[in-house]
């Protein structure tokens, strides 16, 4: 580039473009605000410029100069003292407060948090990975896996109690076999429901369910026993597996069922 030579931005050589155009009357000015993106005025004036000072007129009058918003040096060196010594754990939004409030400091919140990150102060979130849970591929075949689970709701809509429904669905079909309604989610009731399955349908290969008290020992301190449930027990006598889902997007029913 040689010394002297007019460096113009993309959108004032657009600008240069559009203005010539309009002084030498192939555009009319309000066609050239549109296109601009200006009022007719503006465009009178750029116009008036470029002919007074031609190409260079269409530069602009702010380029190397400080922003006419740009915070006074004085006031910029209190609001770093205050940052490093009163408010350097503070966020940018309460730290914006407690300038204004207590030292007459108006800063914005985002001109307060560009001041931390120059000062090193700014912690930024940082955000947490999703976990991403893949999802379980159904059995082939109808028997080798019953996801059972209960659901406590007031079912009967106010013409009873509150209760709770055991539900037994195949895994491979989503067919259901097995509904048992119950006062509460416990063993007796799982029970019930296990034998209807197993009389009606015969014994599955597992079980599919969340990890109730009911299903596994979850005291961490618990060393005597088995390491089993009631239920647990039951199912070892029928050699049902059990299979406690580890996340509840695992276990999740399908939408539809027969």
């Amino acid at each position: 580039m040689q010394e002297g030579e007019l460096v113009m931005s993309a959108k004032e050589r657009e600008r240069l473009v559009v203005i010539r155009q309009v002084v030498e009357g192939r555009l009319r000015q309000r066609e050239a605000a549109e296109r601009l993106g200006i009022g007719p005025r503006q465009v009178r004036r750029l116009a008036g410029r470029w002919r007074r000072e031609g190409d260079g007129g269409q530069v602009s009058r702010q380029r190397g100069r400080a922003s006419n918003h740009r915070m006074p040096e004085a006031e910029r060196l209190r609001l770093e003292n205050l940052l490093r010594e009163k408010y350097p754990d503070f966020g940018a939004t309460l730290a914006a407060e407690k300038v204004a409030a207590l030292e007459g400091l108006n800063v914005s919140r985002e001109t307060l948090r560009q001041t931390q990150i120059r000062l090193g102060l700014h912690r930024p979130k940082t955000r947490r990975v999703q976990r991403v849970f893949q999802n379980r591929e159904r059995r082939p075949r109808f028997g080798e896996l019953v996801q059972i689970d209960g659901s406590p709701h007031a079912w009967f809509e106010g013409r009873g109690p509150r209760c709770t429904l055991i539900v037994f669905i195949d895994d491979a079909t989503n067919k259901l076999t097995a509904l048992l309604f119950a006062p509460s989610e416990t063993t007796r009731a799982y029970l019930r429901a296990l034998r209807m399955h197993v009389q009606t349908h015969g014994v599955p290969l597992a079980f599919y369910s969340d990890r109730h008290g009911i299903f596994r020992v979850n005291a961490k301190e618990s060393a005597s026993g088995d390491g089993l449930t009631e239920c647990g027990r039951v199912l070892k006598r029928l050699t049902i597996e059990s299979i406690c889902a580890q996340t509840p997007q695992a276990r999740a029913f399908s939408d539809e069922v027969e």
